[in-house]
């Protein structure tokens, strides 16, 4: 370590303390190894807890010439917000998570949201009032943050509200002089400098009068009638949409976000969830297509969850079910924790097994019963194709009439669920993200890797279930195809068997995907695992023309200034 490194560390502990700079690779590991995947090493994980810290620690990085990588709740699938390979600086990462604090404006109406606060918080706060935050348990992992559906304009299962947007945020950049500047677009008026700034944020001294309409949104609001347009050759959603970059909306880490303001959503009080199975995927083409050209009001959400996928969710991922059913999704950050702190426990242990906390929570859901309702099992052992559709009160009742008209048919049926049954199908679909990576922890021995593949597929193509030839097919023990179906967004993991080459796998992949007019990623953004397109490349470069905060995202320069990228 260099001696201006190490003045650096001295300069964060005195900004943060000693305790909230860590720099022993046990400690760092957690901060510094992606959920899925992706990983490298650090010069310290720093973890400010206020708005000034945050902004002093980032004064501090760029004064001692490191990269800056922030950090909310670090369960991104791509690894991108976690360090990758070599570097030519020091690396910072900059974990925000001590910072959770959760305004409400507008009696609710919109909220401005500080770097820690999570979507469980979120939801939290704003259940009394009857409203909801844009995405809600259902896609890919617990413990998220606000920000990082921003940032990475992550999708979810709500088809109402598109992919999470703001054109509202308060941030720092380090424009192309090296200077570091702070941006405040919140459209709240507030005076003073940085510093004054930030305080005002932090301590929530918003007042209505300050606080602007103007024409910037809160939210994609043009989504609705965007994935309606059902006969476009293009996805509805992805990441590297021009339309839907701005600023901190897709920025992926090239700036550093201090809040954001977000619209609210007024909570259904009534529903309805129907459960669809089929062994024609046309089916549910058919009905796709009809429901959002036809329907008055958009459903809330279609999950689809193929055979293979439902067969290993219900095994490698009863345990995640058991615990967001018994235990709520308010306990589950602590859950993590102790699984976490197993881990680093184990990994000091000589001979220790590998995912040792996976390996006591596979076996302790062996002891519990059965979870899945009798009739969801039972359209398993019927159905290879199934779609749980949740729609609102203003369209139940166009719903079961349509359901009726189509169903029974020669391929297909539906039922309609109760509420315990409307529940566990769409916990088990959760429970699907997380499945093939348990698989993978479980069965070391057999697995090489795991592809996993967010793909956004084109509003109008017909042929949305994916035929692989034998060559592609052979090294995959499992495909799990599951998703978000009306948006035409599907998540595809394949798990590869020991002794093959998952990245030339993924190569081939990536190629059909390429032939059929998809996009990817659709809404987990690039990553380390992607290659970011021109439009998401150049966003990246604009945000941050010195290159200091996460560079080599997407597989861009990881130099200085850029030099040796290209776009």
């Amino acid at each position: 370590m260099s001696d201006d490194t190490k003045a650096l560390l001295r300069k964060l502990r005195d900004i943060c303390g000693r305790r909230h700079v860590l720099i022993d690779a046990n400690k760092t590991r957690p901060f510094a190894t992606g959920y899925r995947c992706g990983g490298g090493s650090v010069a310290a994980v720093v973890r400010p807890g206020t708005l000034i810290e945050q902004w002093r620690v980032l004064q501090a990085c760029v004064a001692g010439g490191a990269i800056v990588i922030m950090q909310g709740a670090n369960t991104g699938l791509t690894g991108g917000s976690t360090p990758n390979g070599d570097y030519d600086r020091p690396v910072i990462v900059v974990n925000t998570m001590r910072i959770a604090a959760i305004h409400l404006i507008h009696g609710g109406a919109q909220v401005v949201c500080l770097p820690g606060a999570t979507l469980h918080a979120l939801e939290r706060k704003l259940r009394p009032l009857g409203r909801e935050p844009h995405s809600v348990i259902g896609s890919s992992c617990i413990g998220a943050s606000v920000f990082g559906g921003i940032c990475n304009n992550s999708g979810g299962a709500l088809i109402q509200r598109g992919p999470a947007y703001t054109e509202l945020a308060l941030f720092a950049r380090l424009n192309g002089r090296r200077q570091l500047e702070l941006v405040n677009h919140l459209g709240i008026t507030l005076n003073g400098d940085a510093e004054d700034i930030l305080q005002c944020v932090e301590d929530g001294r918003l007042p209505e009068d300050a606080i602007q309409t103007g024409n910037r949104a809160a939210s994609d609001r043009r989504y609705g009638e965007h994935v309606r347009q059902i006969d476009e050759p293009s996805p509805a959603r992805f990441n590297a949409d021009s339309t839907r970059l701005f600023e901190a909306s897709g920025s992926a880490g090239k700036i550093a976000v201090f809040a954001v303001r977000l619209d609210t959503f007024k909570s259904e009080t009534r529903t309805a969830t129907f459960y669809i199975g089929t062994n024609a995927a046309s089916e549910l083409t058919r009905l796709r297509r009809h429901i959002l050209a036809t329907f008055p009001s958009l459903p809330i959400a279609a999950e689809y969850i193929h055979k293979d996928a439902f067969d290993v969710a219900e095994v490698y991922g009863k345990d995640m079910f058991l615990a967001i059913q018994y235990l709520g999704t308010d306990r589950l950050p602590r859950l993590f924790a102790l699984k976490n702190w197993i881990d680093r426990t184990a990994r000091r242990i000589p001979y220790a097994p590998t995912f040792l906390s996976d390996r006591i929570l596979q076996r302790l859901s062996h002891l519990f019963p059965a979870h899945l309702p009798a009739r969801i099992k039972q359209y398993r052992r019927r159905f290879a194709h199934h779609l749980i559709l949740k729609v609102s009160e203003d369209a139940i009742a166009t719903t079961r009439s349509y359901l009726a008209d189509i169903f029974p048919s020669d391929t297909g049926d539906v039922f309609e669920c109760s509420a315990d049954e409307s529940q566990k199908a769409f916990l088990h679909r959760f429970a699907v993200a997380g499945a093939a990576v348990r698989y993978r922890a479980i069965h070391t021995d057999d697995v090489e890797d795991i592809v996993a593949l967010d793909v956004a597929l084109r509003r109008n193509d017909p042929d949305w279930f994916e035929n692989l030839p034998e060559p592609l097919r052979k090294p995959i023990i499992s495909s799990l195809y599951y998703g978000h179906f009306f948006c035409h967004v599907f998540h595809q993991d394949y798990i590869v068997a020991k002794g093959h080459d998952a990245v030339v796998l993924e190569e081939h992949m990536l190629e059909l995907l390429d032939a059929r007019g998809a996009e990817y990623p659709a809404e987990h953004n690039v990553g380390h695992l992607y290659r970011a397109k021109p439009a998401l490349a150049a966003h990246y470069r604009a945000l941050d023309p010195c290159n200091a905060f996460n560079p080599g995202i997407g597989k861009t320069s990881k130099s200085a200034h850029w030099h040796s990228a290209k776009l």
